[in-house]
């Protein structure tokens, strides 16, 4: 089950894809954070989607929002994928133990032990204020964070 809206946002720490420890409540009272869960690196349509945001970047991470993106692949293939694609924003390893952040947003997927594609905006208290979770092959919607991002600021 997905965190509810209006409640505080699961805490995690997970290193990225430089092997540095990132912790969800170290944003608090200073940045709202949208966290992306995305199944696999290397990945057609996660590949797709984040590019997108990367292209996208002064939209989805500034001083107002910091963007982590997460998915249960090991650390070495995140850097790898990070510098393959020239994504500079966190790349975040729930692999071990597998897939324990995802459970916690309610979007493992057991049977393929991945993530699906969830993604959080939570304010700079650490609250859930938007949510939305796709099916493994259904790319997301930028416009939609864009929204969610915009009714924050407001």
């Amino acid at each position: 089950m997905t965190p509810a809206i209006a409640l505080p946002a699961p805490d995690f720490t997970l290193r990225d894809q430089h092997g540095q420890s990132t912790t969800l409540s170290q944003y608090r009272g200073k940045q709202a954070v949208v966290v992306m869960f995305y199944p696999w690196a290397f990945s057609r349509v996660c590949t797709g989607e984040l590019c997108d945001v990367r292209d996208a970047m002064p939209q989805f991470q500034n001083q107002g929002v910091q963007l982590v993106a997460i998915s249960c692949d090991p650390v070495y293939s995140l850097r790898a994928y990070a510098e393959l694609e020239g994504l500079d924003y966190p790349l975040l390893s729930d692999f071990w133990p597998h897939g324990e952040v995802a459970q916690k947003y309610g979007v493992f997927e057991p049977a393929r032990g991945c993530a699906l594609r969830g993604t959080f905006v939570i304010d700079h208290e650490g609250v859930l204020r938007w949510k939305v979770v796709n099916a493994i092959p259904d790319a997301r919607n930028l416009d939609d964070y864009r929204a969610a991002l915009a009714e924050l600021a407001a």
